[in-house]
């Protein structure tokens, strides 16, 4: 939480006014983090291979199903869930782009499901329903950030904040509800 490149680092960042977010919430999210990071602290069992940085432009297809993975980022062991939300953020991220932060694009809440469910199938890693919502909320600081993101409209800005403030209070991620984490 505390590195550079992670949530107190790119909260650094962030201009302490804004339009889009004010500093209490900002304050807010960091405080919710930190009890976060307590309760994950003790889940050394979850410990697995990552890539750090895994998204879709960090995945190269050649022939069929054949694929390399680019970039890894942030050591070769961490939590498999950074991974996860770091490639379904892109389905509601472009998602909202698309609608103008309206909702999320039908299409690519379809491939978010689509990739969630065989995800789970495939692992039956479950209980990354119960750690993922820190990943998520790091990820939503990324692409929120007007350094990284400085065009995204106020109406998108508003729902991604949401997001976060909404996903870091749940103590397990409903990924079939997703929607409702972007409301006030």
């Amino acid at each position: 939480m505390g590195h550079s490149e992670y949530i107190f680092g790119l909260m650094d960042s962030y201009p302490s006014q804004s339009e889009f977010i004010a500093s209490e919430e900002l304050k807010e999210i960091e405080k919710k983090s930190i009890d976060w990071g307590w309760k994950l602290k003790e889940r050394t069992e979850r410990l697995c291979m990552v890539h750090g940085d895994f998204h879709p432009w960090n995945v190269m297809f050649h022939k069929g199903t054949d694929f390399t993975v680019l970039d890894r980022s942030r050591g070769e062991y961490g939590e498999a869930a950074d991974d996860v939300s770091a490639m379904t953020i892109n389905y509601f991220f472009f998602g909202l782009l698309k609608t103008e932060g309206n909702a999320i694009d039908r299409g690519l809440k379809k491939l978010y499901n689509l990739f969630f469910d065989t995800y789970l199938e495939k692992t039956c890693n479950y209980e990354l329903l119960e750690i993922i919502q820190q990943f998520y909320a790091f990820r939503w600081l990324v692409v929120a950030s007007p350094v990284w993101y400085p065009n995204i409209s106020l109406d998108t800005h508003r729902k991604l904040f949401n997001f976060i403030k909404n996903v870091l209070e749940a103590k397990t991620f409903e990924y079939k509800e997703v929607d409702g984490y972007f409301e006030l």
